[in-house]
């Protein structure tokens, strides 16, 4: 392919891709009895890591309603599958970025990235966001108030490959910006496929759990969701249709660019 034949907005993935590689490095060496890898998120896994600490005291921004949600989520028994606020900083970055306006989240838990993504759009923005219970959703959603943002949080309850097949039925196919996969990993490989087809070029898919605690590096035979990941990104890492890079942030995220 010549320089001249792509795209602008390739160009802009491409550049967005030089500065990701960057983000994950300070992660450094992580202990673990089995893998020799463990989850490292500021509120699970790195919680008294002083490195971290320092990552987030000299990077940090959180809009207050963020952190309110974040602190609320903590309480939550389940809060370890929050995506961390350094790791949800950097794709609202990488949104801005690309200048995106319109967005997916497969799995929205609490909400928090959501949020995170919805006040780095435009106005006119909208981030549809996928799941299949409002149990949790529904604490997030105060929040999405807080902020001034619940109008562009589009929240579909239903299983997410309805939802991405009502859009392509809607005729929406290659005109979102930026999509997050962090649901059920038996069906990442359906997400993505999906994804990629409303995906425009240029666009961002950001793939979270690809480093699943290590457990990628030797899956168990009888371990589904490992085995599906690992056979994902064996398949992104020969996937011509993207650019790609494999981050060592929080418990691993893939950040591929539709070319």
């Amino acid at each position: 392919m010549s320089f001249h034949s792509i795209s602008k907005e390739a160009l802009v993935g491409s550049a967005t891709l030089g500065v990701v590689f960057v983000a994950g490095y300070y992660l450094g060496k992580r202990k673990s009895t089995s893998s020799g890898m463990d989850i490292f998120k500021s509120h699970s896994g790195a919680k008294d890591n002083k490195l971290m600490q320092y990552v987030l005291n000299h990077s940090l921004r959180e809009h207050p309603a963020l952190k309110n949600l974040r602190l609320r989520t903590m309480e939550d028994p389940w809060n370890y599958i929050m995506v961390a606020c350094e790791q949800s900083q950097f794709m609202a970055n990488l949104a801005k970025l690309i200048k995106a306006k319109k967005a997916i989240e497969i799995g929205v838990y609490t909400g928090y990235n959501a949020l995170n993504v919805a006040l780095a759009l435009p106005e006119d923005g909208v981030v549809v966001a996928c799941d299949v219970s409002e149990k949790y959703t529904d604490i997030g959603k105060p929040f999405w108030t807080e902020a001034g943002v619940d109008h562009k949080i589009d929240l579909r309850i239903q299983p997410a490959l309805k939802t991405l097949d009502d859009l392509l039925a809607a005729g929406e196919a290659g005109t979102f910006d930026f999509i997050f996969i962090d649901a059920d990993k038996i069906n990442y490989d359906n997400y993505y496929e999906k994804s990629l087809q409303l995906l425009r070029k240029g666009g961002v898919i950001a793939i979270d759990n690809v480093l699943w605690s290590g457990k990628v590096v030797n899956p168990a035979p009888d371990d589904a969701d490992t085995q599906a990941i690992d056979k994902l990104n064996k398949k992104l890492h020969r996937d011509v249709r993207i650019n790609m890079s494999m981050l060592t942030v929080g418990d691993g995220l893939t950040i591929a660019m539709k070319l």
